[in-house]
């Protein structure tokens, strides 16, 4: 798992410093105009961390969450 900031070019997005390999799935996040993007080295990691345990396949399925919640009306 990498994480890496890139910019829209041409209505492509080029990452600078990362090797990706051709046909790697990416996932991007958009920020708005003026909206900073920046994750504290605490955060990162929690992210990180969140992605390793969906990879491992420790999620519920959105099927799962929609049914925990209609104990709540």
């Amino acid at each position: 798992m990498q994480v890496a900031t890139g910019t829209v070019v041409n209505g492509k997005v080029i990452v600078e410093g990362v090797a990706l390999a051709e046909g790697s799935v990416v996932a991007v996040l958009s920020r708005g105009a003026g909206e900073p993007f920046v994750l504290s080295r605490e955060d990162e990691d929690e992210l990180l961390a969140a992605i390793a345990e969906i990879e491992r396949g420790e999620f519920e399925s959105a099927e799962e969450l929609l049914e925990s919640l209609k104990k709540f009306g």
